[in-house]
């Protein structure tokens, strides 16, 4: 007796169970891997949560520390624009289900460091590390938000592309390096001493789990995953130390610094 092709592509019971059984792990797994990448947005969006919010107190001190009434108040109001932006970005933590909170506390205190190596003496002097060091952080936000999901990404990029507080450290410091060449030549010395500390922090950040996956993700890892070694996640990936030193030496190139 013959069998028609048609039977004889019929599935066993046997056949037919294993597929069921290798769709249910495809779904699983597709299902674990989406968890892992609303878990990896909540942590960077955190730290963008909290880089916005230490810009806040930095640009509060600015004000309080401003050397007239116009930078004042122009300091303040930037800050008061840091708690709107940061307080979007814990919104989007709570729409994924996270502990926005938490999220933002596990990088209470990331630029300490960056600030007891970079003690500002002058005006001037804290005008720039305002500019280059949250430059820097706002950089690498930038960068590993690419490796979000798109709502994610999208909103960062609308929180850190407000370049209000840019132009206003800008104008400030061409108002005081107006005509005075030896000011100029310090501050680009300081503007160099201020990128090696920031770069130092972005180096610390990269080596955090969640972070490395955004930025493979992003295609500016470098195997720097959760599952790279030590060794392999000891340095910032090229891809982001290029592109940071390269925002850096646009910036400083805005007020005629050498970077």
């Amino acid at each position: 007796m013959t069998t028609s092709a048609g039977n004889a592509r019929a599935l066993t019971p046997g056949q037919a169970g294993a597929d069921d059984r290798s769709a249910n792990r495809a779904g699983k797994d597709a299902a674990a891997a989406r968890t892992a990448d609303a878990a990896d947005a909540v942590e960077v969006l955190g730290l963008v949560a909290s880089v916005e919010h230490q810009a806040f107190e930095r640009l509060a001190d600015d004000a309080r520390q401003a050397p007239g009434p116009e930078q004042a108040l122009a300091f303040s109001r930037q800050a008061a624009r840091c708690v709107e932006r940061r307080d979007r970005v814990l919104a989007r933590i709570d729409e994924l289900g996270g502990d926005a909170p938490a999220a933002f506390g596990r990088f209470d205190g990331m630029l300490d460091d960056f600030d007891a190596r970079t003690p500002a003496s002058t005006w001037a002097e804290r005008l720039l590390k305002t500019y280059v060091g949250y430059g820097v952080a706002d950089d690498f936000c930038r960068l590993v938000a690419r490796g979000l999901d798109p709502d994610s990404a999208r909103l960062v990029a609308e929180v850190l592309d407000d370049a209000a507080r840019t132009e206003l450290a800008v104008r400030e410091l061409d108002e005081v390096c107006a005509d005075d060449a030896v000011l100029s030549s310090r501050l680009a010395l300081w503007g160099r001493r201020l990128v090696g500390e920031a770069l130092g922090v972005v180096q610390r950040l990269a080596q955090r789990p969640e972070v490395a996956r955004a930025l493979d993700r992003a295609g500016a890892g470098a195997g720097a995953g959760a599952g790279a070694g030590s060794q392999e996640r000891a340095q910032i990936p090229a891809l982001v130390l290029n592109e940071l030193t390269a925002e850096h030496t646009r910036r400083m190139s805005r007020l005629h610094l050498t970077a």
